[in-house]
Parts: structure tokens; sequence; C-alpha cells
């Protein structure tokens, strides 16, 4: 999976301070030398106020500090050598200088303190968002996965933008959502979603009842969020829940108001025609929401590409949405097709559509191409699948695995472990 890139742990921009010490050093060095050959009237002593100021910029307290009292040794000793330390005015400015080196190491000492608490939270905050949004795994089941993902906003690795796989006992069902608003103020609201999906993915329940769950779960959750009865009706998550078996080649979709997926086969993207679409999660009590799935084929070879509207309404500098559907199978064919994979197939899309926008989204953009290994079915021959019936002392009907069978009204039967057994990926 790709996610933005960021840093283990807060920092501030790395400085080169092993360059930049000489500065303070050769001032401390260089001022008493020149000195001494300066007329009486002329005295450049005052000028080591610089050392400690510019210290700041790259060091540490103790550095500071250290080059602060240098910088006051290199005062007195330009005052012995014209025999003015006694002198009121000489006086007055190796006290200022001790102030302001004093001043400059607390600074330095204050910002060091600053730096350790951000990069504290900001590690909380880090380990927060990746708790809400987990990485996809690279396969699940006979199935090939890889996401990308960009937040509008910089810096964070939770958006608007949701994305989330879970194993049943025969299928990989696969989510993609899209909650209203982005950034961080979205993400309550994906938190929400995202817990929702799995704590029921998992169940062996058919689509209609997972879609649901998730309208109950999100109407609920966004409620306990919003402080008005307008707020409520403002809230929505649009989404694509996908439920793919192991042993048959389709693929069950469940669209809630989210744009189509497309299919990616010999050679060309096309759109999944949704006839049946539902309304977006958490607007569902608004009408007769049926969550009917509806069935495509998905074979050996073929990908799918679930994206959210941060990709189709990506615009380029003359205002033109970006074209999905033909640039995905331009990216496909450069890719080099299935044997590509789902990981050459997005990170030439992404590139391409970074290069669309002028390399800065204006949206949350989130991405899955998934594609089913061309080992499946064809390398799955019938005495394999009844020898893993007869270790398993028996057969089920699809319909009780809820996520096979079970949505597109077929009636074959199945070894209860044969999929999960012939998918084990080590």
């Amino acid at each position: 999976m790709r996610l933005p890139h960021r840093s283990s742990s807060f920092s501030f921009p790395p400085v080169p301070g092993g360059k930049l010490i000489l500065v303070p050093l050769l001032l401390v060095v260089a001022v008493p030398v020149i000195d001494i050959w300066l007329p009486p009237n002329l005295h450049i002593a005052p000028l080591l106020v610089i050392a400690p100021t510019f210290s700041t910029v790259f060091a540490g307290p103790r550095l500071a500090a250290s080059i602060g009292a240098l910088a006051v040794l290199a005062q007195v000793v330009a005052g012995l050598e014209r025999h003015t330390l006694s002198d009121e005015r000489v006086t007055l400015e190796v006290v200022a200088l001790v102030i302001v080196s004093v001043l400059a190491t607390l600074f330095c000492w204050l910002r060091d303190q600053r730096a350790a608490q951000l990069e504290r939270e900001h590690l909380i905050s880090e380990t927060a968002q990746s708790a809400v949004l987990r990485p996809l795994p690279p396969r699940a089941g006979p199935l090939r996965i890889a996401t990308e993902y960009h937040p509008s906003e910089p810096d964070t690795r939770v958006s608007g933008d949701l994305f989330a796989v879970a194993r049943t006992a025969h299928s990989t069902r696969l989510l993609i959502g899209d909650v209203r608003g982005k950034g961080l103020a979205s993400i309550s609201r994906t938190s929400i979603m995202l817990g929702a999906f799995r704590a029921a993915a998992h169940r062996q329940s058919p689509l209609p009842e997972l879609a649901a769950y998730l309208e109950g779960s999100v109407h609920w959750g966004l409620a306990e969020l919003s402080l008005t009865e307008e707020d409520v009706a403002e809230c929505f998550v649009t989404a694509v829940v996908a439920d793919i078996p192991d042993d048959d080649p389709i693929v069950n979709l469940v669209c809630m108001g989210h744009p189509p997926p497309l299919l990616l086969h010999d050679g060309a993207a096309v759109p999944l025609e949704i006839r049946r679409p539902a309304p977006p999660l958490g607007l569902g009590t608004l009408g007769d929401a049926s969550y009917a799935p509806e069935t495509f084929p998905f074979g050996p070879g073929d990908q799918l590409l679930l994206y959210t509207d941060g990709v189709t309404e990506a615009r380029d500098e003359d205002g033109v949405f970006y074209p999905l559907s033909e640039r995905a199978t331009l990216a496909g064919l450069a890719a080099g097709g299935p044997a590509g994979g789902p990981e050459e197939l997005l990170k030439h899309l992404t590139r391409d559509l970074l290069s669309y926008v002028g390399g800065s989204l204006g949206d949350d953009m989130a991405m899955i191409a998934t594609m089913r290994d061309p080992r499946d079915l064809l390398g799955r021959s019938p005495s394999r699948e009844a020898a893993a019936g007869d270790t398993d002392g028996g057969t089920e009907a699809g319909t009780d695995g809820g996520s096979g069978g079970g949505e597109t009204g077929g009636g074959e039967t199945r070894s209860p472990n044969s999929s999960r057994s012939a998918w084990l990926v080590p």
C-alpha cells in the first residue's frame, strides 16, 4: 500500500550546524586580534554580540551557552589589550553581552522543549491516525491489492476518504468511501464508518444485510456527532462495498451514492453500470433503500479499480475534469496489463493524475486496485476440491457463507475451508 510519506517522528528541518558554528567561532577569534591593530578611537568588540545571537539559528542550549561564554571572554581580552576594561562604557558592553548570551541560551532551551513537545504530539497523532486508517495488505485470499492515498491537507494520514478490507470464509470484501467534508474535520466521521465495517464485514451475512448494518451504524454515529437536526441531514457517506468470492469469477457490488468502479478487461477500462444504486449511508432513512447487490464478471487477470471523487473531479489548468476511464486504459497498457499487476497500474495512474492537475490535488483522493491472481480457478482442479471436501468432512450451501453464492442466488456447494486453505499466503 502506498500512503503519503511521513517521517516516524516530528523534527525541525535539519540545519548544517557543523558549518554554521564556524561563523561565531571565527568572530570570537577575529575580533580581539583585529582590535589590537585598530586606532584607539575605533573599538569593534561590541560586534561580539553577533556570536551568541547567531548561535540561536542552529545551536542547542549547551552550545549556545558555550559560544556566549567565549564571546564574553573575547570581549574581556579585547578590553585588557586596550587597558580599558575598567572603563564604564566597556563594562556596560560586557554586561550587555552577558545578558544577550543568557537570553540566547534560554531561547534555545525553550525551543528544544517545544520541539520535544511537538514531537510527542506528532507521534501520538500519527499513531491514532494509523489506527483509524490501516494499510491494506498486498494480498487477501486470491487477490492482489494496491492502494494510493493522498489527503488534501499536508502532514495528515486520515481524511474524508476511507478504505478497508476484510476476509470472510469464502470471499474478500473491499470498502471504499467518501464522507462529507475533507481533511482533518472529517476524521471522526471516517472512524465511525471504518469501525462499523470492521465490526460487521467478517460476519457471514449477505451484502444487503451488511449494507443495512452500515446504514444504521453510520446514521446513529453521525447523529451523535451532530449538534442539530440540520447537521444530521447534511452528514452522509458515499461508499462501494465489493464482495469477491474466492471460487467464482465474479464480483458482487453494492453502490451507495458512490462513483461506480472500473473494470479493466482485455486492455480496456470500462465503468460498471450500476442499475440499482442505493442512497448514501446516513440518508437511507429518507427513502426505500434495498441495498440489492449487482453481479459482474471478474475473472483471472481482470483488474477492478475503486476510487473516490477526488480522482474524477480533479481538473487541469483549463478546468477540464480528469478522464479516468481513458487514462486508466492507458495506465493499464503502460503497466503491462495483468503482468504488471495492480501496483504498477496505480503507480502509472497516480503519476498521470498528478501531472494532469499540475502536481497538487485540491481534494482528498483514494484508489484501490485489485486483481484476481491469474492462477485463480485455473489452478483449482476437481480432484483438489474433492480432496479438500473430504478433509473437511462435508460441504455447506453457498447461501450459508453469505458472501459467495448467497448473494448471487447460486446453490453451489463448497467446502467451508477449501478456499481459505487453498489461498493461504505465508
